[in-house]
């Protein structure tokens, strides 16, 4: 069984259809990679299965309880969702921001419990944020400001992780933090993963899934290395690609063919 599990989805944005019969899972303790084209409905996908949106037919289960049926603070204790380009709040450190992912385990006028303040202090260490702790959010890089808003996720300290292209607008070195911190989590803590990636070699490398989105539909779902092949790249993206072995990983890595070649396209073992 999956940590999550889409059943028969139809998601619509008033009447137009963004996804129409999608049947997906998350593997428990896996990452999986959500990968699509603009408006293939990913992240529209990933929303719903937070239930940030609610699906018009179909269901969603997460640890084969309908989500639908959770109560709110229940379903925030089991899953942290984290969006794309979170609004910065004004006039807050890091501390407190870290504070708001406590807010399932409290009640509305109960202050930090110990318990919380480990949460919190734990999820300040892991992430590396200690030093920047009594910063204010507003003025931190955008790499450490993305640090700060997993920190937050990790304070709720739930199984379950949904990251919408947690790495947009991040230079290179700090998509790679980004990503070997979200892996790390992954495999030190058992947390599964969700996120929305746009780079196929990163989703290859930091993933053990994938499922490739065209038009709200699922094209291919699996392992990363058997999902990524120029046949499906090429039938979602439209872009011929070849996939030869990482020199160093051995990973499958995906290289744009020559514009204008009529190379016959080629997985290399």
């Amino acid at each position: 069984m999956g940590a999550i599990e889409a059943h028969n989805l139809k998601i619509a944005y008033g009447d137009r259809a963004i996804v129409s019969d999608l049947s997906i899972a998350l593997e428990t303790g896996k990452v999986t990679a959500l990968i699509g084209p603009n408006g293939s409905g990913k992240s529209t996908v990933l929303r719903t299965l937070a239930r940030l949106l609610q699906p018009k037919t179909g269901a969603v289960y997460l640890n084969g309880h309908n989500i639908a049926k959770l109560p709110a603070k229940t379903l925030a204790r089991q899953l942290a969702m984290l969006p794309q380009s979170p609004d910065i709040p004004s006039g807050i450190t890091v501390w407190e921001l870290i504070g708001y992912g406590r807010y399932p385990h409290r009640s509305l006028l109960q202050g930090f419990s110990p318990k919380d303040k480990a949460a919190m202090e734990w999820a300040l260490e892991i992430t590396g944020l200690e030093p920047l702790r009594d910063r204010w959010l507003d003025t931190l890089s955008g790499g450490e400001r993305q640090r700060a808003w997993i920190a937050l996720a990790l304070a709720q300290q739930t199984q379950v992780l949904l990251l919408d292209e947690p790495t947009t607008f991040l230079d290179i070195r700090h998509q790679l933090d980004v990503l070997s911190l979200v892996r790390n989590l992954n495999r030190d803590y058992g947390i599964t993963v969700g996120w929305v990636l746009h780079d196929l070699n990163q989703a290859i490398a930091y993933s053990d899934c994938a499922i490739l989105f065209r038009s709200g539909e699922a094209i291919a779902q699996g392992s990363a290395t058997e999902v990524m092949t120029p046949e499906n790249i090429l039938k979602v993206f439209g872009v011929q690609m070849t996939v030869i072995p990482h020199p160093i990983t051995g990973l499958p890595t995906c290289l744009p063919a020559e514009l204008g070649s009529n190379a016959p396209i080629s997985s290399q073992p």
